[in-house]
């Protein structure tokens, strides 16, 4: 199953989300894959500290084979890397997006769980990558800001690709009400504006062992595993594995 994990807006956890719940993913014994979708600003092996041979502009721009741009960080846990500071791989064209569409849907039936890491906002590649999926999981927090990027987000894919099924995850949430309220908020806007019901995967509440693993560069659900965070996150994984 190919999900894809998306943000309105920046600066909401996004990548430490996918990065953490693939590795929750791959602890229960499914095969898991990361797929740094954010094609032109990549940080997901930033984030783990890993080095590339290949990225996803190697494969379209070389034919790289798929698998061997994989890097395996456990037995069940691999990661596809994108490359960073490439203008151009932001606005594939149709052509160039079928062709990866391709690679990607080949290199993702060899896993159980592929999570699609995209770049934030509505740009060509987050509607791409959201179209191509099999399930969205929009994140967002209770900041007014990312709620109303969020919106549009779903809004646009909802006009241009008639995509109406969207689960939620509200992180960095204070406490539990602070997160339901976001959520009733998006909601609500979706239901009033859309004609859509969004679905809540779960919340994760702001946790500071959160920020000093990102600062290390490790995943926290292995850092901390005992932690709110870490917690909430394997909630997360096992709702999504009810849905596989």
């Amino acid at each position: 199953m190919k999900i894809c994990i998306s943000s309105g807006k920046g600066g909401v956890g996004k990548t430490t989300l996918s990065v953490n719940l693939a590795y929750v993913l791959a602890e229960t014994g499914k095969k898991a894959l990361v797929i740094d979708g954010d094609l032109g600003l990549a940080n997901v092996d930033v984030m783990l500290r890993l080095s590339a041979k290949h990225t996803i502009q190697d494969i379209l721009d070389m034919g790289a084979d798929p698998r061997e741009a994989v890097i395996h960080l456990e037995e069940n846990l691999g990661v596809l890397p994108a490359s960073s500071g490439t203008p151009e791989m932001v606005t594939l064209g149709p052509e160039e997006r079928d062709i990866l569409g391709g690679y990607l849907k080949a290199l993702a039936n060899a896993y159980d769980v592929t999570l699609m890491d995209t770049s934030a906002g509505i740009g060509p590649s987050v509607l791409w990558f959201n179209a191509f999926a099999d399930e969205k999981l929009v994140i967002a927090t209770s900041d007014p800001t990312s709620l109303t990027d969020a919106y549009a987000l779903i809004k646009v894919l909802n006009n241009e690709y008639g995509l109406d099924r969207f689960r939620v995850v509200i992180n960095l949430a204070k406490d539990s009400t602070e997160g339901l309220r976001a959520y009733q908020t998006l909601s609500g806007a979706a239901r009033k504006f859309l004609d859509i019901d969004l679905s809540l995967l779960g919340m994760v509440p702001y946790d500071e062992e959160v920020m000093r693993s990102v600062r290390q560069q490790v995943p926290f659900v292995k850092a901390v595993p005992e932690s709110k965070a870490a917690r909430s996150v394997q909630e997360l994984a096992h709702k999504i594995l009810s849905f596989t």
